[in-house]
Parts: C-alpha cells; sequence; structure tokens
C-alpha cells in the first residue's frame, strides 16, 4: 500500500509540475511582451495559499485539474453606448449573445485604468499572441520530448540483449512447439560448442557484438562453416568454437520481428543457426530514436482527440453498462494515478525498478503530449480557441489593408462566449463520466 500511494504521488507531483510549467509557458512571454498578469494560479475553486510579487499574485488552489494565467484586457474594450440609446428587449439568440458580450467587456474594462490600456492582452500584435498563447502547450510538448530522451538514453527501451538466456539442446524446426523432443535431432551448435546461459555474447566470427541486431546478421551470415565464437563469463572473456548449422528460420523484418504471409503462415529462409536465445532487458538507444517517438505519440494522441467522442461514448458504456474498459482509450486523473499505484507496487518478475522508472517516466511524457494536443483544439476556452481568433484577426488586418481599408481592429472573442461556456460544460461532464468510470470499471496494468 506504501508503494501504491508512493506511484499516485510521484505521478501527482509530476502533472502539478506539467500544469505549473504549461501555465509558465503562458506566464513569461506575458510578462516580456508587457502584459499586466494579475494572477498565476495552479488548480481551480477557493484558493488555499497565495503570495503577491511585484503585481502578480501567485497561488495553488483546491482543484488540482489544470491551472491559468489571468492577464488584463482579453477582450476589446467595453466603450458603452451613446447617451439617449434605447435597447429594445429581446429575447433572440444575437440579443442574448450581445448583451452577455458587453457584460464580459464591461467587467474586464473595470479591471484597469487608461493608463494599463497599452498592457492589455488585446492591444498585442497577432504574433505576440499568438507566441503567449502557444506559450502553454510548447511547454508541454518540450517536458514530453525531454522524458523521452530521459527515456531512451537513459533508462533505455524494451529490447533483447546479447547475453544469453536459453540454449536450445537440438536443432528444431523454425515453428516447432516450445516442448519439442529432441529425440533424434542434432545438437543445437551453441550448446556443443560449450555456450552457457549468463555468456554474454562478445564476437562471432569476427563480428563484434553490440547489439541483439549483430547476434542475428553474424549467425545468418556464417552458413554452416565452424566460426569462432567470444563470449564474457564471470568477468573473463573465452573463445570458443561452433560449428553451424543451415536450416529454416524465419525471415525479419526490419524490426526483428518474425514475417507471416497472408495465411498467417510463418515465411521461412535457409540461414546460419546457433541455437541461443537473448536476455529481454532495457537498453538504451541514440538520442536519434526520439523524433520518431515523439511524432508517435502525438499522431497517436490525436487519433484520440479526433475521436474523443465515439471514446467517451465507449466510456459510458462500460461504467453504466457490462461492456469492458478499452485500454488504449481516454482515462481521467483517477485513472491515471491507479495506474502509477500500480505500476509502484507491482510485484512482476522482471519487472524491478528500472522498469518502473521507465513506466513511470513513459506515462509522463504521454500526459504532457496530451495536454499539448488537446490544448491546439481551437475551441475556446482551451488555448487553441485563442490562437484561432489571433490567426483569425491576421487575416482580416491582412485582407483590409489589400484592399485599402481601415484596420478592422482585434477579433472580439466576448461574442464566443457562449461557445465558450457550452464546451466548459462538456469538459465538466467529460470530467466527471472518466471519474466515474476510473472508481467503477478502471483500467488495470496487472490481471
Amino acid at each position: 500500500m506504501l508503494l501504491f500511494g508512493l506511484g499516485i504521488a510521484v505521478v501527482g507531483l509530476g502533472l502539478a509540475l506539467s500544469i505549473a510549467l504549461h501555465e509558465l509557458g503562458h506566464l513569461v512571454p506575458a510578462k516580456l511582451f508587457g502584459v499586466r498578469v494579475t494572477q498565476y494560479m495552479i488548480g481551480f475553486g477557493p484558493t488555499l495559499l497565495s503570495r503577491t510579487r511585484g503585481e502578480t499574485e501567485y497561488g495553488l488552489k483546491a482543484i488540482p485539474l489544470g491551472g491559468y494565467i489571468r492577464m488584463i484586457g482579453m477582450y476589446p474594450p467595453h466603450k458603452g453606448e451613446p447617451e439617449g440609446t434605447i435597447r429594445e428587449d429581446s429575447t433572440g439568440l444575437l440579443q442574448q449573445i450581445t448583451e452577455l458580450s458587453d457584460e464580459a467587456k464591461a467587467y474586464e474594462s473595470a479591471q484597469y485604468g487608461p493608463e494599463d490600456a497599452h498592457r492589455t492582452f488585446v492591444a498585442l500584435s497577432v504574433p505576440k499572441k499568438l507566441v503567449v498563447m502557444l506559450g502553454g502547450p510548447a511547454m508541454n510538448l518540450l517536458i514530453s520530448v525531454v522524458l523521452m530522451l530521459v527515456l531512451v538514453s537513459g533508462i533505455g527501451l524494451p529490447a533483447i540483449t546479447p547475453t544469453v538466456q536459453s540454449v536450445s539442446e537440438c536443432v528444431v524446426p523454425a515453428d516447432a512447439p516450445a516442448d519439442v523432443s529432441c529425440v533424434g535431432r542434432p545438437p543445437a551448435p551453441a550448446l556443443a560448442a560449450g555456450i552457457r546461459p549468463g555468456d554474454t555474447l562478445r564476437e562471432i566470427d569476427g563480428h563484434r557484438i553490440q547489439r541483439w541486431q549483430d547476434v542475428t546478421t553474424a549467425v545468418r551470415e556464417a552458413g554452416d562453416r565452424a566460426v569462432d565464437v567470444v563470449v564474457e563469463r564471470d568477468g573473463e572473456e573465452l573463445e570458443l568454437q561452433a560449428t553451424m548449422v543451415v536450416d529454416d528460420r524465419p525471415v525479419l523484418d526490419e524490426d526483428g520481428a518474425a514475417v507471416h504471409d497472408a495465411a498467417g503462415d510463418l515465411v521461412t529462409e535457409q540461414v546460419g543457426f546457433l541455437g541461443v536465445a537473448g536476455t529481454p532487458d532495457l537498453e538504451p538507444q541514440s538520442p536519434a530514436a526520439v523524433p520518431e517517438m515523439a511524432w508517435t505519440a502525438f499522431t497517436g494522441t490525436g487519433r484520440l482527440v479526433l475521436t474523443l467522442p465515439v471514446r467517451l461514448w465507449e466510456v459510458g458504456q462500460a461504467a453504466f453498462g457490462s461492456a469492458e474498459r478499452d485500454p488504449d482509450g481516454p482515462l481521467g486523473v483517477v485513472g491515471v494515478s491507479r495506474l502509477a499505484g500500480e505500476v509502484a507496487s507491482a510485484e512482476q518478475p522482471g519487472f524491478e525498478l528500472r522498469e518502473k522508472t521507465g513506466t513511470m517516466v513513459s506515462m509522463l511524457a504521454s500526459l504532457n503530449m496530451a495536454l499539448f494536443v488537446f490544448n491546439l483544439v481551437p475551441l475556446l476556452p482551451l488555448d487553441g480557441g485563442h490562437v484561432a481568433g489571433a490567426l483569425l484577426e491576421g487575416a482580416r488586418r491582412s485582407l483590409a489593408r489589400l484592399r485599402g481599408r481601415p484596420d478592422p481592429g482585434p477579433v472580439d472573442m466576448s461574442r464566443m462566449l457562449p461557445v465558450t461556456n457550452a464546451v466548459a460544460l462538456v469538459l465538466l461532464v467529460m470530467t466527471v463520466l472518466l471519474l466515474y468510470a476510473d472508481i467503477v470499471k478502471p483500467i488495470t496494468l496487472f490481471p
């Protein structure tokens, strides 16, 4: 139970830091561009603690489900109405939007005086608005990539290493079952050469061995010749000789996986055979593997976001019915915390501290990639909504210049408040649904 709680604490702290750095990605460029930032808050709801530094209040709130910074002048200033204007009563949608917009702009305008009009967010140029609003998601992307680098080049990825896990007793067909009898079959070259489990292969037929792929290449190219094999045993290198045999072995793809034909049958070829199996372990890789990993995570998260309504419907069917949760489906904070606890407290063979640490780092990298992608959705109140507004503003101004017309001014995002409120309600419902599903029908890593 202690380890379970420790896992939750580690991921919880990592998520809190990710949120804090996301908001820092907004805060720093906003202050650099001269915008007055009145609040920097982690969480929502009642304030637990806060401290004011300069003109900004920094604080922690009770509900740790996000964060925000508050900049003055998010909407164009409310100019009021000319004296004597009579507004007709109306229940029409446009009239309601106008009233809601006017109220929001009036509230915003009341938060600062004329002396700070040039320090509002709305007064920024389009490029500066984009930098401020993309700063948060960009920070999450940076965190995700850095964590992937730590995972790939520091901790390592699952791989087969040249340390011998087992030695075949005889030469058996490539598609033979594990319990096939060796009666009447020739001994495997590795067994006859004296190679033992625990030996580390260092050289085969003059080829230096760094990775398991080097073993596969050297063995397959050796044919049926007698070759020198250098192994490391108990800290010493021993030179052995193995008389190879040619046998039907699986054709391997670029990733080292066996190839099957359209009918599902194993595709084989005549190549050299030694008869050893490597040991699965975490093996550090080149940093060059990170871009591909990041792209895979980005596209996978993007597909999840694009299909989110369908995925949430499936979550609802599982939570309120007999369907099973999709292990690759969306998770809430409770679900992520539960998985972190399982990872920390797991007692699976071969799943030790290094593997647990790698899994935790991978989870935090995935969470930050999810924050990056989700915040790019072009809907308010998400960052992508403000980005879309800035791009629209830039397009309007460019079009006005081309036509020789006056500057149309900033886009009035207050007109989108009904949509903002609707999206916020959807996000709240989604959060509650995932919270409920993570409790009554949780996703687990270990059966």
